[in-house]
């Protein structure tokens, strides 16, 4: 019968906590095997270990490929100690229990290469995390304190411990196949509507609850290092929030969309307020306060209890303005002046003040639906004017910077959308409504004339001249749309009998 030494295996890439792990499992009483660089490391901290190569009496061999792929490691990790035949089998053949796994894994993730992808890590935690009834697994530094502290208080972990560390090494090793496979893909014709997609999760933090009170909710962001964007879109681990109340679902999702927003307004100072996921007010400026205090002032009324995000540093002046304007729940921003934050608490205790880094778009979107996923290529952010193409008689001359302007604003609104924009602000925003011309006339009617002498961008096509005769009525010169339409000519002499300007972007920018 194998010897009742308890006995740890441990086989890591990264050495964080290593040597004080290792020495508390020695003060226990425990043996320790340890693998390659694991070894030495230990050795160079002065502890008595047993290599594996001298535990299983196979070196490692092609080039470090094969390590711990050897029946005396798997067959101690899996041995179900309470089965008469696998301890007869044990006995046969001189295989002693292994009680504790602790293993992580090459950074495949980080640093993407066939020469990191992993085989005998995974094969480790795996084969602990199915004889979890019997062996712990750790695959975090994070987790050893408190599994050191469990043995020194017990002698060993607990059955529950054991399958809450079994839990996290099976989600752990389903993120790293997952990211092998993504990285596969991307040499491929499909990477970006793959044959599989692999998401794998874990709970950022619970929320107080979703879109309504009687819905429980949570964050969540892709498996791996906390506070570290290993994949393009996860910018939302790194974001710092310096004040203000826990950030419900809501707050979450509109500071998304609007740092999304902001960012695609150009190089200028720039801000945007979000409510309800849609924008009610953006503009640029010359400075952080301009931009702010024209952005507030596209739809003073709707921003209050919303989400402001600017692309500069927030400094005292614009937190001021934010001091007597109606209640943001969030503030967003690439950072914050000295005694900024101090200065907005002071008026506005509960708002959120984050600060995050610019935000990076994968290369699709992955949406649910009732029974179903839907995938689709990610939107390109600012627009291209390449295809853009002046079809009325009158030349929009100067207009165009604008035009650009409100074709980026209404690339945010949910469709369909009209934005009527002046001097790089958006005086009036529609969205959300079933027919073209009801999203103009609600622009229309929030830029109360604040857009005389600008542009009017559509989302869609105008399939009938009624929707230029009610942009018209805004007082716009320019009006920038997709086109497409069967009616264009129609449409185009609408343009032209008013006097006014149109673009044709070539491309529709729905949202829903």
């Amino acid at each position: 019968m194998p010897s009742l030494t308890r006995r740890a295996l441990l086989s890591v890439f990264d050495k964080s906590g290593l040597v004080e792990f290792a020495t508390g499992l020695l003060d226990e009483g425990w043996e320790v095997l340890a693998s390659g660089g694991t070894a030495a490391a230990l050795a160079t901290a002065g502890l008595e270990v047993t290599d594996l190569a001298g535990h299983t009496g196979s070196p490692a061999m092609l080039g470090h490929r094969v390590v711990t792929l050897h029946p005396r490691i798997h067959g101690g990790i899996l041995a179900d100690r309470s089965d008469p035949e696998h301890r007869a089998d044990m006995d046969r053949h001189g295989i002693e229990p292994i009680d504790l796994v602790v293993v992580n894994l090459y950074p495949f993730e980080t640093r993407p290469a066939m020469e990191t992808i992993d085989i005998g890590g995974p094969a480790l935690m795996r084969a602990a995390a199915k004889n979890h009834r019997h062996v712990g697994v750790v695959c975090d530094p994070s987790d050893y304190r408190a599994v050191l502290d469990e043995i020194r208080s017990g002698g060993r972990l607990s059955g529950a411990t054991r399958r809450v560390l079994a839990r996290k090494a099976f989600a752990r090793t389903a993120a790293y196949d997952g990211a092998v496979v993504s990285w596969l893909d991307e040499s491929e014709d499909e990477a970006l509507l793959p044959l599989t997609i692999h998401l794998s999760l874990e709970r950022a933090g619970v929320l107080r609850y979703g879109e309504n009170p009687h819905q429980p909710a949570a964050s969540y962001r892709r498996i791996g290092a906390p506070g570290t964007p290993h994949h393009a879109e996860d910018w939302w681990n790194a974001v710092i929030q310096h004040g203000g109340v826990a950030p419900s679902y809501l707050n979450l999702l509109d500071a998304g969309a609007a740092w999304a927003l902001v960012h695609d307004l150009g190089d200028q100072p720039a801000a945007a307020v979000i409510k309800h996921a849609g924008p009610c007010g953006a503009a640029v400026a010359e400075d952080p306060s301009g931009a702010y205090r024209r952005a507030l002032a596209g739809d003073e009324r709707a921003a209050f209890g919303g989400v402001v995000a600017l692309n500069r540093s927030v400094d005292l002046e614009t937190a001021g303005l934010m001091a007597g304007a109606p209640q943001a729940d969030v503030i967003i921003a690439p950072g914050y002046g000295e005694g900024v934050v101090e200065r907005i608490r002071a008026r506005r205790a509960a708002t959120r003040i984050l600060e995050a880094a610019t935000p990076r778009r994968g290369v699709r979107t992955v949406r649910q639906i009732e029974g179903g996923w839907l995938v689709q290529g990610a939107s390109p952010g600012m627009a291209d004017r390449s295809g853009w193409q002046v079809v009325s008689r009158r030349n929009p001359g100067h207009l165009v910077e604008d035009a650009a302007f409100a074709w980026r604003v209404a690339a945010h609104v949910a469709s369909n959308a009209a934005v009527l924009a002046r001097n790089g602000t958006a005086w009036g925003i529609g969205g959300g409504q079933q027919d073209r011309v009801g999203a103009v006339e609600i622009a229309v009617r929030k830029a109360a004339g604040r857009a005389a002498g600008g542009v009017c961008a559509s989302d869609g096509f105008f399939p009938f001249p009624d929707g230029i005769e009610a942009a018209a009525a805004g007082g716009v010169e320019l009006i920038i749309q997709p086109g497409g339409s069967v009616n264009d000519r129609a449409v185009v002499d609408a343009v032209d009998r008013l006097g006014l300007s149109m673009i044709f972007t070539g491309e529709r920018q729905f949202r829903h």
